[in-house]
Formats: C-alpha cells, structure tokens, sequence
C-alpha cells in the first residue's frame, strides 16, 4: 500500500484528506510525534502535553487515542495495531495538508514506536514532505517505568530487545538475544509474547538459563502506571516455567552477572546491577535474603 495512502480502517475518513489535499495550501501544516508514556497522566512530559493541546488532529492506535481526553474542534484518526506505516503516511498527508498533527504512541515514540514508522514514510513517500516541520517528544518507555518501581537494575549497561518477529525473523531475535547474554548486558524484553506468538518468552528466556545462572534476577513488569500493574521479582528458573504468565503489557528485565538483590522485610526485595563491575558492593547488599 503506498504509505502517502489515506487508512482504510480506525474511525477515520480518509476521504476527507483527499479532499483537503485538492485544495492549494496556504499555511503549512507541521507534525509531532508524542510519548504518552506508560499509563497515569502526571508521567505525560508538558512538552508532550502542549503537542497534543495544540494539534487539530491525533493519528494513533485506537486503545492509545483514547487515553487522550477528547476536545472541541480536535479529530482523532484511529486505527488498528498492524498498520503503522500507513497511519505515518495518512498522519503526513495530513500535515502537507496543513494540519497539526500529533502521531501518538504509548511509552516513547523511538522505542519500537511510532517515531520510526514516520520516518521510514517520510523516507519512502512524498518528496515534499520533507519540508514539513517534524518534532518528536519522547515519553517515558516501558523499562524506565519499571525500572524506576524494581529500584536500580538499569545502573550497569543494558540493553533492549523486541521479541515480536512481525518485522524480523525469529533467527535474527535469538542471534541477537545471544550475543547480549554473552557479553552480559542487562537485557528488556519488549513484546515478550502475545496469542499469536505463546512460545516465544519462554525460548528466549531457556536460551538465557543456558548462558546465565538459574539465580540471576528476572522482572516481570505489567502494566506498570496503570490501575491493573503487577511487578514479581523472579530467579531466571522461576521466570522459565512462568513464561506463559507474561502477556504483551509486560516487560521482561533479565539482569546480568553482577545484579543484585537487597532484602526488605515484609515486601520484594530492590533489584539493582551495580555501576561498577570492579568495585564489590557492601556485605549488605548482597543475596536474595
């Protein structure tokens, strides 16, 4: 489909940007892509916030418009999860149409978002789209949030990964996954697993158990900012035979040699990978009791 295309799901019309673009621009139009971050509003950055506040249009995943509080004189062009190119290309039909445009996606636009998928449409689209004004805000991702609720265990080098292969062969996930493992980086797992792809997780986190030490710590963290998040702090063997229990609004944090587990009475222990990986961290801080 030629991603300059108006979408021809969602709630959106895309009959109404053809006709719009027949008309002579007067004003330029200009487009945002915006990070709503990963659930409550007080993590939405005020430059995210002013974007949206601005924009006479918003182009997203459905679920992720309406997370967004509707307001007078203000459209919304949703769409289903599969057709990110084509909502980049209609999102800047749009903007040459001279509309202000916000793009928005969950967590950060750069992170396996949005921000990408408008970039690769600009690249292969209208060449006069390439003077249209274009900003990315980003967002608070996915392994921040969770991060930030285990304690730490993103102090040491890490690394993200998608285990989603719509877009990549499984081959080159599990290439990847093994070289990180190797050279013992914390690793998150982003689209761990879903009911298109149940099998996926667990493989991924077998090929760590043979890499890794059974006791290396695993997050499991759902939905995290919103009302339903969970957060469990599991060994790598117990996060094995729990894979199934994951699902896509979870994201899977394998620490490395050197994170550790501090001990709280009466609650799940601060997960943390020390900054230093010469340095020994005080007696205190060591185990997972």
């Amino acid at each position: 489909m030629d991603p300059g295309a108006p979408l021809r799901s969602g709630q959106d019309d895309g009959a109404e940007v053809e006709r719009t673009e027949e008309k002579k621009d007067s004003e330029a139009g200009s487009l945002t892509v915006v990070g709503l971050g990963p659930g409550e509003a007080h993590w939405l950055t005020p430059a995210a916030q002013a974007a949206i506040e601005a924009a006479s249009d918003l182009v997203g995943y459905g679920p992720y418009l309406d997370r967004v509080a509707p307001r007078e004189g203000q459209t919304k062009h949703a769409s289903d999860n599969r057709v990110e190119i084509d909502r980049a290309g209609h999102a800047l039909r749009l903007a040459a149409a001279g509309r202000t445009v916000a793009v928005v996606s969950g967590g950060d636009p750069g992170v396996f978002a949005m921000a990408a998928a408008v970039f690769e449409a600009l690249e292969a689209g209208n060449p006069a789209w390439l003077a249209l004004p274009i900003t990315v805000e980003p967002g608070i991702t996915a392994m921040l949030a969770s991060a930030a609720k285990a304690g730490a265990p993103l102090g040491g080098d890490f690394c993200a990964i998608s285990l989603s292969d719509n877009l990549k062969p499984w081959e080159v996930v599990t290439a990847r996954l093994e070289a990180v493992l190797k050279a013992d980086f914390v690793i998150c797992l982003y689209n761990p697993i879903s009911k298109a792809r149940p099998w996926q997780l667990r493989e991924a986190l077998a090929l760590a158990a043979r890499i890794r030490a059974a006791e290396t710590p695993v997050i499991f963290a759902r939905a995290v900012g919103r009302a339903d998040e969970g957060l469990r702090i599991l060994t790598l063997a117990e996060a094995v035979e729990t894979a199934e229990s994951a699902d896509m609004a979870t994201l899977v944090t394998i620490g490395a040699s050197s994170t550790r587990l501090i001990a709280r009475p009466g609650d799940q222990p601060w997960v943390y990978t020390p900054r230093s990986v010469t340095k020994s961290p005080s007696a205190t801080s060591q185990g997972r009791t």
